[in-house]
Formats: structure tokens, C-alpha cells, sequence
């Protein structure tokens, strides 16, 4: 189950809590009774690898030598026949 961060908007008090993605959203603070609301945050994305740069598509990659070397054995089985 996600923890959801939730603040007062009269006490400016944190709070969090467990629960299920069917579960109504907190709405009463629970050290003052006022109106509380979820905190939402952005979430961090990290690219690690090859491939996610404009970069990394341009050079001649590890596909791109495999099928020059196939295309080499065909050519080297013609000229053995």
C-alpha cells in the first residue's frame, strides 16, 4: 500500500498515511481538526543504459556490426562453392 504525505492548511502540520489506492483521501487534520490535503510531489526519473540519448542511436552499434559480419560469412560460403 503507498504512503500518501497530507498537510493542514490552518496548522501547516505533516502527516502521513498508509493507504489503499480505494480509500478516501484524509480531509480532517488529526491535531487540529481542520482542512487537510494531499502533497503531491514530483516523482525523480532516471535514465541509466544506452539508448536515451540522441547520441547513442547515431553510432554504429553492436546490431549494426552483427549484420555486416553475417553479410560477410554468405558472401565468403559463394565464393567457397
Amino acid at each position: 500500500m503507498p504512503i500518501y504525505e497530507y498537510e493542514c492548511s490552518l496548522c501547516n502540520f505533516h502527516f502521513d498515511r498508509r493507504q489503499r489506492f480505494t480509500d478516501e483521501p484524509v480531509a480532517i487534520c488529526p491535531k487540529c481538526q481542520g482542512k487537510a490535503r494531499r502533497v503531491l510531489h514530483s516523482i525523480p526519473i532516471i535514465f541509466k543504459g544506452s539508448g536515451f540519448y540522441i547520441t547513442d542511436s547515431r553510432k554504429g552499434g553492436a546490431a549494426e556490426g552483427a549484420g555486416k559480419r553475417a553479410a560477410g560469412k554468405k558472401q565468403r560460403k559463394r565464393k567457397q562453392e
